[in-house]
């Protein structure tokens, strides 16, 4: 079978935003009396913004202090804190390795796309200077379930017209490979703690076309075996 497409997630994998979302998480949470450090923080990655605050209402023990609304405008406080603190990103803030594996993938003629949650990705592409890079980007207003439910991975692959089968995904956060397993692609890992990737990496440094290419290789080499 053909490596047809490479679906990236955005956060840990294509930048490092995730510090962003924390401190703008922490000031929304000390507002409202809750306390969150970066451990928490970890909690977070990969899950929408509803469920992200859902989480620190969990934690902080105020799950059913406020409304729908209410709730509404936490999540809306923290996004606008977290839109103001993009303006900092540059094209210098890719992560190591990114934009070469992106060309080298473009080169190979394999289709690249994007399976991320948060609505600001089209942004935050094109403050880094690649949003011309990826020949389809999952709309994450439409999609209707968060990581680890594999629906924004499968509308990536439908995006690009490819069978999950045919693609790899890369991801740093376990909800996000949890996802791509169940999407039925092949999973790559981006970090310690991802036990259930097929393939682990330490960092964005060992990604490379040829890491790529060999381990879809190998796992061919043992569906057909």
């Amino acid at each position: 079978m053909t490596l047809n497409a490479v679906v990236f997630d955005l956060d840990g994998v294509i930048t490092d935003t995730a510090h962003l979302h924390f401190l703008a998480w922490r000031t929304v949470a000390g507002e409202i009396g809750i306390t969150i450090d970066e451990a928490f923080n970890e909690q977070l990655k990969g899950i929408s913004r509803m469920d992200s605050l859902q989480r620190i209402l969990q934690h902080g023990g105020k799950e059913g202090t406020f409304d729908d609304k209410q709730r509404l405008a936490l999540a809306g406080k923290k996004n606008e804190i977290y839109v103001q603190s993009l303006a900092s990103l540059t094209q210098d803030s890719l992560l190591p390795g990114i934009r070469e594996v992106l060309a080298d993938i473009r080169a190979a003629n394999v289709k690249i796309g994007l399976a991320s949650v948060s609505l600001n990705a089209p942004g935050i592409l094109r403050a880094l200077g690649i949003h011309k890079a990826f020949d389809f980007c999952a709309d994450a207003s439409r999609i209707t379930c968060s990581k680890p439910d594999p629906e924004i991975f499968l509308a990536a692959c439908a995006g690009l017209n490819v069978r999950p089968e045919e693609a790899i995904g890369i991801e740093d956060a376990a909800a996000g490979v949890e996802a791509i397993n169940a999407a039925g692609m092949l999973s790559v890992g981006i970090g310690p703690g991802l036990d259930h990737a097929e393939l682990q990496l330490h960092s964005t440094r060992e990604l490379t076309w040829k890491c790529l290419t060999d381990f879809w290789a190998s796992r061919t080499v043992l569906i057909r075996n």
